[in-house]
């Protein structure tokens, strides 16, 4: 918090401060005392009324009256990272929305229009990078209109928490009544270390997927259109362990996806009966290994907040949040169930998590 010379504390932001990352403490809530004091840090998104609305890194927003301030300063945009690839929001955003290419899009100003029938919220959602050329208001008309047109439900993609994220479109589309209805997060790591993991017996490559590979990604939807968006990108590779007998499905898949120095890892799942025997590891460093021959450096992948064992994995294996991503669903209209996306573990809702350690669910993010 901000000291003065006194060794009083200070409040140093205005309503100016607007759209800057910030680091308040105010009185605690009725009832915990004087001496309770709460820290918020996060990207301060309106102050109007006598109270200040501060999204913070996981894209949740926090009301704090100004007459319960104590100290409050502007930060930096972002923390440094100590180790890692560094990369900004508007890269890695780039980077996995051509890992995941919708069938149709269309652009309005510097936001993309993405639709593939419905499979998944990134393929079925706006990507907005940028101005859309028209105001706020009329680009969401366009936006709803245009999904209309397709029979499917509107949808934004945002983020928050990283150097060129989305807290204030966050704040807008929530001031508007839109929905949000996932969120996960983006984490980013070295490439090396995963590759350099002892190579297990059995890992396939290849570069499309297969029947067999299919039945183990378990996902609905798998038409035309699904496998379009699956084998879309700079370059696939789909990768898969042997099931215990012939006919049976895998044990264990991966897919990724390299794009310059990058290389994007999704539908890391394992045979039920097959986890905490080390497959997801084996899985992600042959997919390494492929990406380091093709050039890549760098390794992303997205992961749901409550998917503890594919988190513990990730962070085995070097991996460190950069960013939470979000899909804002227009006021009024239905919410889609659970996503045919990417990531790995048992079926179920857009978040849905199996149970156990860190092989029992190496999920890399559905929404």
């Amino acid at each position: 918090m901000e000291i003065s010379a006194k060794g009083r504390l200070e409040v140093r932001i205005t309503p100016a401060d607007v759209g800057k990352r910030v680091s308040v403490r105010r009185l605690g809530e009725p009832g915990t005392g004087p001496e309770k004091f709460t820290d918020t840090v996060g990207v301060l998104t309106s102050w109007d009324g006598g109270v200040l609305m501060i999204t913070r890194r996981d894209g949740e927003t926090v009301r704090i009256p100004e007459n319960t301030l104590v100290a409050g300063k502007v930060v930096p945009a972002a923390p440094a990272r100590r180790r890692g690839p560094a990369a900004t929001y508007p890269e890695l955003a780039h980077i996995a929305a051509r890992a995941w290419r919708p069938v149709e899009s269309e652009r309005l100003g510097e936001w993309e229009l993405r639709a593939a029938g419905g499979f998944t919220r990134r393929a079925n959602s706006v990507l907005p990078l940028g101005d859309p050329g028209l105001p706020l208001d009329a680009a969401l008309t366009a936006v709803r209109r245009w999904y209309g047109e397709r029979g499917l439900p509107a949808y934004v993609q945002t983020a928050t928490g990283a150097e060129g994220t989305q807290e204030l479109l966050c704040a807008e589309l929530e001031r508007r009544g839109w929905v949000r209805e996932v969120t996960a997060e983006v984490w980013t790591g070295a490439l090396a270390p995963v590759a350099d993991r002892a190579p297990g017996a059995g890992v396939a490559l290849s570069r499309t997927a297969d029947e067999a590979w299919l039945a183990r990604y378990r996902r609905k939807g798998l038409g035309e259109v699904a496998l379009r968006v699956l084998s879309g990108g700079p370059s696939v590779w789909f990768a898969s362990v042997p099931g215990a007998g012939e006919g049976e499905p895998p044990a264990a898949i991966g897919r990724c996806v390299v794009d310059g120095r990058w290389a994007g890892f999704a539908a890391v799942e394992v045979d039920p009966g097959r986890r905490r025997q080390g497959l997801a590891t084996e899985v992600m460093a042959a997919l390494a290994r492929r990406a380091l021959d093709e050039g890549a450096s760098a390794a992303w992948l997205q992961v749901e907040s409550d998917n503890e064992g594919g988190r513990a994995l990730y962070r085995a294996l070097g991996f460190l949040p950069h960013h939470a991503y979000h899909h804002y669903r227009a006021p009024g209209e239905p919410g889609r169930e659970a996503d045919a996306g990417t990531g790995t573990g048992s079926p179920g809702g857009p978040e849905a998590s199996s149970p156990g350690g860190p092989e029992a669910s190496a999920r890399s993010g559905r929404p």
